[in-house]
């Protein structure tokens, strides 16, 4: 229960960490102009995965030493 409060939360943080430095890159030029709503979810999809892999090895990192 305590693990997967933990994981919940890193989850969380390092989706808006994602967010925030994803901010730095023009992904725009990959879209084309009328397709605002696939660009948008896939910045949302990006960011999520980096945060999935960031957080899980976060977690396993400290899990390996403890």
């Amino acid at each position: 229960m305590k693990t997967e409060i933990i994981k919940i939360i890193l989850y969380i943080l390092f989706f808006f960490v994602t967010l925030y430095s994803m901010e730095g890159l023009n992904i725009n030029k990959f879209f084309k102009q009328s397709r605002i709503i696939q660009a948008r979810l896939i910045y949302i999809l990006i960011a999520i995965s980096i945060s999935y892999l960031v957080t899980n090895f976060c977690y396993d990192f400290v899990m390996c030493f403890k």
